[in-house]
This record gives structure tokens, C-alpha cells and sequence, in this order.
């Protein structure tokens, strides 16, 4: 069994940057596709941005150039770096990916979520 924990969140003022972190807790032996997604009051879940295990990397239009999905050292964490925030990115933000264990792939995991709040 696999666990994601996001960390990371909470208030900034527009124009500020926050570093999100996701960390696969159990027999982690690798993170394969992993991305983020968020979930505004209101709207849905919509894709913001994801990796594959090979390093390419796709955002969204609406982040495109001021979030940067990576891979940390350790095999068992993904960041999000959000610079130049708006209002707008204001969102429940979600860890999602694909996880091979020790004794299999977990595909399609999903973390809590981390509340990040954008100040104008």
C-alpha cells in the first residue's frame, strides 16, 4: 500500500511564490508518471501540470512558465515550484501518479490535498 502526502500550502500575497512537496510514503522503489492538479471552489479538478518517469514535463496554459514540476533527490518525492501567483491559482492543489513498490505499480494514486490561498 502506498500513501501521498502533499505539504506545502498556505497564504501568500499575489506576485509571491509557494514550493509544494509530495512525498509517496511506503516500499517505494520508483515514481512513475506524477502530476499536479487543482480544485477551485466551484470548478473542477483541472490538470496543472505532470511529469513522465522519462523527465518531460507538460503544463498548463494558464501556468505555463511560472510553476516547474521536478523530481527531488530522493526517488519518493515530486515538487511544484509556483512563482508570480495570482488570485486565480487560489486551489486545493492534489499529488496524483503512478507508483511502483517493491512488490508492484500503484496506478492512480491521489494524495489529500493542500490548501493554497492566493491574496490580492
Amino acid at each position: 500500500q502506498v500513501q501521498l502526502v502533499e505539504s506545502g500550502g498556505g497564504l501568500v500575497q499575489a506576485g509571491g511564490s509557494l514550493r509544494l512537496s509530495c512525498a509517496a510514503a511506503g516500499s517505494i522503489f520508483s515514481l512513475r508518471r506524477m502530476a499536479w492538479h487543482r480544485q477551485a471552489p466551484g470548478k473542477q479538478r483541472e490538470l496543472v501540470a505532470s511529469t513522465t518517469s522519462d523527465g518531460d514535463t507538460s503544463y498548463a496554459n494558464s501556468v505555463k512558465g511560472r510553476f516547474t514540476i521536478s523530481r527531488g533527490n530522493a526517488k519518493n518525492t515530486v515538487y511544484l515550484q509556483m512563482d508570480s501567483l495570482k488570485p486565480e491559482d487560489t486551489a486545493v492543489y492534489y499529488c496524483n501518479g503512478d507508483i511502483t513498490t517493491l512488490i508492484g505499480t500503484y496506478y492512480d494514486q491521489w494524495g489529500q490535498g493542500t490548501q493554497v490561498t492566493v491574496s490580492s
